[in-house]
């Protein structure tokens, strides 16, 4: 599996998360409730999640060669993930599953937490 279906994997697995390009680009981003919480690059190198107060620190300091500070989003809090070196799906999937809770409401992260 390419790294862009296993993004979209992760992402559309959540609640009422729909996949919709962002702005005028062509490349795949999720929305939950309209909001991003997860977009792709138009050459699929890379894809922005949303994350917690010190995690993008905490990320881009132990593994500068997975994880970057974006532009535009990246003082925001946004993390950048390359998707064309090697990563641990598994902390992927759970960093998508962070920034949507980040972003959806409280009533779609609880299902979350039932399941």
């Amino acid at each position: 599996m390419d790294a862009i279906a296993r993004v979209r994997e992760a992402c559309l697995a959540l609640p009422e998360v729909v996949e919709k390009p962002f702005g005028g680009h062509t490349a795949p981003s999720f929305r939950v409730r309209d909001k991003l919480f997860v977009m792709t690059s138009e050459d699929g190198l890379y894809m922005t999640f949303k994350a917690s107060p010190g995690a993008q620190e905490a990320l881009v300091a132990e593994s500068p060669e997975r994880f970057f500070v974006p532009k535009y989003v990246g003082s925001k809090g946004w993390v950048g993930a390359r998707l064309d070196v090697e990563q641990d799906w598994d902390e992927i999937a759970e960093l998508i599953e962070e920034s949507y809770r980040l972003i959806a409401p409280k009533r779609l992260t609880n299902l979350l937490d039932r399941e």
